[in-house]
């Protein structure tokens, strides 16, 4: 008994477990190893193939799965049913559905283990009471699975030092080195000046 309590006590230390890899919770944002994009489809002008179109042409060192119940396959890739048939767990989804269903894919999105979410999809609070309710219910929901969400209704989310494109953008901003002074702190501009000038 002494025996397996210590081995407990040990396997609970983190001073003994210095080969797991620690992730910051918004790495699987701006760093993700897989990306699932719930809405993908081969329409030409959509937003849902656009991003998928834009993080397959943009590597980032990880695996794209296109969602979509009503495709077997999307730009070439084999496409899955529901985010829970994907094979492997999913850091990042990346979300272009009707705003109606949004609270529904993050529900099964939670149960399937994803951590991040960005959603485009728009129909939400900017358009008045019936979606601002729709938007409480997705920040709820991921709350309590833990879950950190950018949107809706957003462009996405680009880290260009990685290649990562998650948006439905024309272009990828060229990485550029952003300066931080003392008098004021760090931010990202919005205006996306594409490397032409990365001054702050």
């Amino acid at each position: 008994m002494q025996i397996n309590s210590r081995n407990q006590s040990t396997a609970s230390n983190p001073a003994h477990d210095i080969w797991k890899e620690q992730r910051h919770p918004l790495d699987r944002i701006f760093g993700p190893r897989s990306v699932a994009v719930i809405g993908a489809t081969e329409r030409e002008g959509s937003v849902g193939r656009t991003l998928l179109w834009n993080l397959i042409r943009n590597p980032f060192g990880g695996t794209v799965f296109p969602v979509n119940p009503q495709r077997r396959s999307v730009l070439g890739l084999k496409s899955y049913p529901d985010i829970a048939s994907v094979p492997e767990r999913v850091d990042l989804a990346v979300i272009a559905t009707p705003a109606a269903g949004v609270p529904q894919v993050i529900r099964e999105c939670i149960a399937a283990g994803v951590k991040g979410a960005i959603i485009v999809s728009a129909g939400f609070k900017e358009i008045g009471a019936a979606g601002e309710a729709l938007e409480q219910q997705v920040i709820a929901q991921a709350r309590l699975g833990g879950m950190r969400i950018i949107g809706p209704n957003c462009l996405g989310v680009m880290n260009p030092v990685l290649g990562l494109n998650a948006t439905f953008a024309g272009t990828i901003a060229r990485p550029c080195r952003l300066h931080q002074s003392k008098r004021r702190p760090l931010y990202f501009d919005p205006r996306l000046e594409f490397g032409r000038k990365c001054r702050f």
